[in-house]
Protein backbone atom coordinates (compact mmCIF):
# COMPACT_ATOMS: atom_id res chain seq x y z
CA UNK A 1 0.00 0.00 0.00
CA UNK A 2 1.41 3.42 -1.00
CA UNK A 3 2.00 5.82 1.89
CA UNK A 4 -0.78 8.36 2.31
CA UNK A 5 0.58 11.92 2.09
CA UNK A 6 -0.93 15.30 2.99
CA UNK A 7 0.51 18.73 2.15
CA UNK A 8 -0.44 21.47 4.63
CA UNK A 9 0.29 25.20 4.75
CA UNK A 10 0.55 27.44 7.81
CA UNK A 11 1.70 31.11 7.58
CA UNK A 12 3.46 31.46 4.23
CA UNK A 13 3.04 32.75 0.70
CA UNK A 14 2.56 29.20 -0.67
CA UNK A 15 5.81 29.69 -2.62
CA UNK A 16 7.25 26.31 -1.64
CA UNK A 17 4.06 24.52 -2.62
CA UNK A 18 4.14 26.36 -5.95
CA UNK A 19 7.67 24.98 -6.36
CA UNK A 20 6.24 21.48 -6.07
CA UNK A 21 4.09 22.17 -9.13
CA UNK A 22 7.28 23.08 -11.03
CA UNK A 23 8.52 19.50 -10.90
CA UNK A 24 7.06 18.75 -14.32
CA UNK A 25 9.66 16.13 -15.21
CA UNK A 26 9.40 14.27 -11.92
CA UNK A 27 5.98 14.99 -10.40
CA UNK A 28 4.13 12.09 -12.03
CA UNK A 29 6.88 9.65 -11.11
CA UNK A 30 6.79 10.86 -7.50
CA UNK A 31 3.01 10.73 -7.32
CA UNK A 32 3.18 7.13 -8.48
CA UNK A 33 5.06 6.23 -5.29
CA UNK A 34 2.50 7.62 -2.87
CA UNK A 35 -1.16 8.35 -2.30
CA UNK A 36 -1.49 12.15 -2.23
CA UNK A 37 -4.69 12.34 -0.23
CA UNK A 38 -4.71 16.08 0.49
CA UNK A 39 -2.86 19.12 -0.87
CA UNK A 40 -4.05 22.43 0.53
CA UNK A 41 -2.93 24.46 -2.49
CA UNK A 42 -4.54 22.16 -5.03
CA UNK A 43 -7.53 20.75 -3.17
CA UNK A 44 -10.83 22.15 -1.93
CA UNK A 45 -11.50 19.12 0.25
CA UNK A 46 -10.80 18.54 3.92
CA UNK A 47 -7.88 16.93 5.71
CA UNK A 48 -8.40 13.16 5.95
CA UNK A 49 -8.59 11.49 9.33
CA UNK A 50 -5.70 9.13 8.56
CA UNK A 51 -2.40 9.56 6.72
CA UNK A 52 1.22 8.47 6.95
CA UNK A 53 3.32 11.49 5.90
CA UNK A 54 2.63 15.19 6.50
CA UNK A 55 4.51 17.78 4.43
CA UNK A 56 4.14 21.19 6.07
CA UNK A 57 4.96 24.65 4.73
CA UNK A 58 4.87 27.87 6.73
CA UNK A 59 5.53 29.26 10.20
CA UNK A 60 3.41 28.79 13.30
CA UNK A 61 1.55 32.04 14.03
CA UNK A 62 -1.71 31.13 15.82
CA UNK A 63 -3.01 28.82 18.51
CA UNK A 64 -5.02 27.14 15.75
CA UNK A 65 -1.73 26.25 14.04
CA UNK A 66 -0.45 24.80 17.32
CA UNK A 67 -3.47 22.53 17.69
CA UNK A 68 -3.27 21.49 14.04
CA UNK A 69 0.39 20.56 14.39
CA UNK A 70 -0.25 18.51 17.51
CA UNK A 71 -3.02 16.66 15.70
CA UNK A 72 -0.78 16.08 12.68
CA UNK A 73 2.02 14.77 14.88
CA UNK A 74 -0.33 12.33 16.59
CA UNK A 75 -1.36 10.84 13.23
CA UNK A 76 1.64 11.04 10.90
CA UNK A 77 4.50 8.57 11.03
CA UNK A 78 6.71 11.21 9.40
CA UNK A 79 6.53 15.02 9.45
CA UNK A 80 8.45 16.98 6.81
CA UNK A 81 9.06 20.74 7.18
CA UNK A 82 9.60 22.45 3.81
CA UNK A 83 10.85 25.98 3.29
CA UNK A 84 12.48 28.58 5.48
CA UNK A 85 9.24 29.64 7.20
CA UNK A 86 8.68 26.11 8.45
CA UNK A 87 12.32 25.34 9.25
CA UNK A 88 13.53 28.59 10.89
CA UNK A 89 10.45 30.81 11.19
CA UNK A 90 11.56 32.75 8.11
CA UNK A 91 10.01 36.05 7.09
CA UNK A 92 6.94 35.74 9.40
CA UNK A 93 9.27 35.67 12.44
CA UNK A 94 10.45 39.20 11.58
CA UNK A 95 7.28 40.37 13.33
CA UNK A 96 8.94 39.38 16.61
CA UNK A 97 11.77 41.91 16.34
CA UNK A 98 9.79 44.95 17.51
CA UNK A 99 7.20 43.09 19.57
CA UNK A 100 4.18 41.40 18.04
CA UNK A 101 1.59 43.86 19.32
CA UNK A 102 3.62 46.80 18.02
CA UNK A 103 3.77 45.20 14.58
CA UNK A 104 0.02 44.61 14.48
CA UNK A 105 -0.69 48.16 15.64
CA UNK A 106 1.59 49.54 12.90
CA UNK A 107 -0.24 47.59 10.19
CA UNK A 108 -3.83 47.64 11.42
CA UNK A 109 -3.97 50.59 13.82
CA UNK A 110 -4.52 50.66 17.55
CA UNK A 111 -7.54 48.97 19.06
CA UNK A 112 -8.29 46.79 16.04
CA UNK A 113 -8.97 43.15 16.91
CA UNK A 114 -7.24 41.01 14.30
CA UNK A 115 -5.99 37.44 14.11
CA UNK A 116 -7.49 36.07 17.33
CA UNK A 117 -5.24 33.52 18.96
CA UNK A 118 -2.11 34.92 17.36
CA UNK A 119 1.25 33.98 18.84
CA UNK A 120 4.84 34.96 18.13
CA UNK A 121 5.74 33.38 14.74
CA UNK A 122 8.00 30.37 15.14
CA UNK A 123 9.32 27.33 13.25
CA UNK A 124 7.39 24.07 13.31
CA UNK A 125 9.87 22.19 15.47
CA UNK A 126 9.32 24.67 18.29
CA UNK A 127 5.91 23.00 18.69
CA UNK A 128 6.34 19.37 17.56
CA UNK A 129 9.13 16.99 16.61
CA UNK A 130 10.01 17.22 12.91
CA UNK A 131 11.50 14.19 11.17
CA UNK A 132 12.75 15.78 7.93
CA UNK A 133 13.74 19.32 6.92
CA UNK A 134 14.00 20.88 3.47
CA UNK A 135 15.20 24.50 3.94
CA UNK A 136 15.24 27.30 1.38
CA UNK A 137 13.15 30.25 0.20
CA UNK A 138 11.74 28.75 -1.87
CA UNK A 139 12.80 25.12 -1.66
CA UNK A 140 14.92 23.55 -4.36
CA UNK A 141 12.84 20.88 -6.09
CA UNK A 142 15.79 18.50 -6.51
CA UNK A 143 16.55 18.71 -2.80
CA UNK A 144 12.88 18.15 -1.98
CA UNK A 145 12.82 15.03 -4.14
CA UNK A 146 15.93 13.70 -2.42
CA UNK A 147 14.36 14.35 0.95
CA UNK A 148 11.04 12.79 -0.06
CA UNK A 149 12.93 9.74 -1.28
CA UNK A 150 14.50 9.39 2.16
CA UNK A 151 11.06 9.67 3.74
CA UNK A 152 9.55 6.97 1.52
CA UNK A 153 12.52 4.67 2.12
CA UNK A 154 12.45 5.20 5.87
CA UNK A 155 15.91 6.74 5.95
CA UNK A 156 16.96 9.42 8.44
CA UNK A 157 16.97 13.17 7.87
CA UNK A 158 20.08 14.53 6.17
CA UNK A 159 20.85 18.26 6.19
CA UNK A 160 24.43 19.45 5.60
CA UNK A 161 26.29 20.84 8.62
CA UNK A 162 28.86 22.71 6.55
CA UNK A 163 28.76 26.34 5.41
CA UNK A 164 27.82 27.35 1.89
CA UNK A 165 31.20 29.05 1.22
CA UNK A 166 32.67 25.68 0.27
CA UNK A 167 30.06 25.34 -2.50
CA UNK A 168 31.05 28.76 -3.83
CA UNK A 169 34.68 27.65 -4.04
CA UNK A 170 33.69 24.51 -5.94
CA UNK A 171 31.63 26.64 -8.34
CA UNK A 172 34.57 29.05 -8.71
CA UNK A 173 32.43 32.05 -7.80
CA UNK A 174 34.05 35.38 -7.01
CA UNK A 175 33.77 36.25 -3.30
CA UNK A 176 31.38 39.11 -2.55
CA UNK A 177 33.13 39.91 0.73
CA UNK A 178 36.36 40.60 -1.13
CA UNK A 179 34.65 43.56 -2.82
CA UNK A 180 33.00 44.76 0.40
CA UNK A 181 29.55 43.29 -0.26
CA UNK A 182 27.78 41.57 2.65
CA UNK A 183 27.30 37.85 1.94
CA UNK A 184 26.14 35.27 4.47
CA UNK A 185 27.62 32.22 2.76
CA UNK A 186 30.28 31.81 5.45
CA UNK A 187 27.64 31.02 8.11
CA UNK A 188 24.70 29.69 6.05
CA UNK A 189 23.94 25.98 5.78
CA UNK A 190 25.19 24.36 2.58
CA UNK A 191 23.04 22.30 0.24
CA UNK A 192 21.86 24.77 -2.40
CA UNK A 193 25.06 24.52 -4.48
CA UNK A 194 25.53 28.29 -3.97
CA UNK A 195 22.66 29.02 -6.33
CA UNK A 196 22.36 32.76 -5.60
CA UNK A 197 26.09 33.61 -5.74
CA UNK A 198 26.35 31.58 -8.95
CA UNK A 199 23.69 33.91 -10.39
CA UNK A 200 25.52 37.04 -9.22
CA UNK A 201 23.64 37.63 -5.95
CA UNK A 202 25.13 37.42 -2.44
CA UNK A 203 23.74 34.82 -0.05
CA UNK A 204 20.97 36.15 2.23
CA UNK A 205 20.91 33.17 4.59
CA UNK A 206 17.57 31.60 3.67
CA UNK A 207 18.79 28.07 4.46
CA UNK A 208 19.45 28.90 8.10
CA UNK A 209 22.62 29.12 10.17
CA UNK A 210 24.89 26.10 9.75
CA UNK A 211 25.53 24.09 12.93
CA UNK A 212 29.28 24.40 12.28
CA UNK A 213 29.12 28.18 11.77
CA UNK A 214 31.38 30.36 13.92
CA UNK A 215 29.62 33.72 14.15
CA UNK A 216 32.40 35.38 16.14
CA UNK A 217 34.96 34.47 13.47
CA UNK A 218 32.52 35.56 10.76
CA UNK A 219 32.34 39.05 12.29
CA UNK A 220 36.15 39.20 12.20
CA UNK A 221 36.09 38.26 8.52
CA UNK A 222 33.50 40.97 7.84
CA UNK A 223 35.72 43.57 9.51
CA UNK A 224 38.77 42.36 7.56
CA UNK A 225 36.99 42.99 4.27
CA UNK A 226 35.53 46.35 5.27
CA UNK A 227 32.00 45.20 6.09
CA UNK A 228 30.35 46.32 9.33
CA UNK A 229 30.58 43.33 11.73
CA UNK A 230 27.18 44.27 13.16
CA UNK A 231 25.65 43.76 9.72
CA UNK A 232 26.16 40.00 10.11
CA UNK A 233 23.52 39.73 12.83
CA UNK A 234 21.16 42.26 11.24
CA UNK A 235 21.37 40.49 7.87
CA UNK A 236 20.76 37.09 9.43
CA UNK A 237 17.57 38.37 11.05
CA UNK A 238 15.79 38.44 7.68
CA UNK A 239 15.37 34.66 7.75
CA UNK A 240 16.68 33.65 11.18
CA UNK A 241 14.95 35.83 13.75
CA UNK A 242 13.93 32.71 15.71
CA UNK A 243 17.57 31.53 15.86
CA UNK A 244 20.41 32.73 18.09
CA UNK A 245 22.45 35.14 15.95
CA UNK A 246 24.34 37.11 18.58
CA UNK A 247 26.92 34.55 19.69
Amino acid sequence: MAPRVVVVSLASDFGCQVQLTNMEDDLLDVLGLMDLTYWQLASSGHMPDAYDVAIIEGAVTTTEHVELLKDVRSKAAAVVAIGTCAVTGGIPALANTAGLETRYATVYGGGVAVAPGRIAPAPIDSIIDVDYHVPGCPIDTAEFLRGLSRVLQGLSDHMPDQMMCASCKVSENACFLEVGTVCLGLVTRAGCKAKCPSLGRPCTGCRGIAPDANLASAREVFARYGCDPASLASSLLVYNTAAEVTA
